[in-house]
């Protein structure tokens, strides 16, 4: 009798599994096809994205040549085509490659290209700061103090990315100015931080010795 129950029950198994897949057989098999179609469209996009990256690459070494080859319009207009068109880590290097290529030629114009990626806010907040810092390196013989401690002045923070570099273009441009107190302030600063490069603590000591006296009170 139980082999009589269990073949009965296989039955209804069967037939419930045929009705069921009458029933959904369109849909799994849709789902099945969609499952497929997603993968392959996936692999596509890596292909087609490792592709462009490997182009990008390319064209970018081709763009470096040229600037060490110091063919710098040529370079310069491989690196603006590349920040037009590359993938977007590409874009970003490619800007940066762009303005230090046009400071050879119009420092101007290279720090206006510095200034647009600083206040790009697509832009990450590492390479914003570094476009910033450069803009004031090339404006600093062009540019007063004030303007320059507008520009930089939270950039000398502590734990700021280039505090460093921020500082000492500070310290040069009150220096420039005679503003001595300013110029002090700065280079303090240098002195008194323990991460300040070796290189950079000894143009702030030899700038210190320029700088005049401090009055005795």
């Amino acid at each position: 009798m139980s082999e009589l129950f269990d073949e009965v029950d296989e039955d209804v198994r069967r037939d419930q599994l045929k009705k069921l897949w009458e029933q959904y057989s369109i849909y799994i098999v849709a789902g099945a096809l969609l499952i497929i179609a997603a993968v392959g469209g996936w692999r596509g996009y890596q292909y087609l994205e490792a592709k462009k990256a490997a182009e990008a690459g390319s064209a970018f070494d081709k763009a470096v040549e040229l600037s060490e080859q110091n063919k710098h319009l040529e370079a310069e207009a491989a690196f603006g085509d590349l920040a037009a068109r590359g993938p977007s880590g590409y874009r970003m290097l490619a800007r940066l490659r762009l303005a230090a290529e046009a400071a050879s030629r119009d420092p101007q114009a290279a720090a206006k290209l510095y200034d647009d990626i600083a206040a790009d806010r697509s832009v990450g907040a590492t390479e914003q700061e570094l476009a910033r810092i450069r803009a004031a390196g090339l404006l600093l013989e062009t540019t007063n103090y004030p303007a320059m401690l507008q520009r930089l002045e939270t950039a000398t923070a502590a734990g700021a990315t280039f505090r460093h570099t921020a500082r000492e273009l500070l310290a040069l441009s009150a220096w420039r100015a005679n503003d001595s107190a300013a110029a002090r302030q700065w280079l303090d600063l240098i002195a008194n931080d323990a991460e300040t490069p070796p290189s950079l603590r000894s143009r702030a000591e030899a700038l210190q010795a320029l700088l005049p006296p401090v009055a005795k009170s």
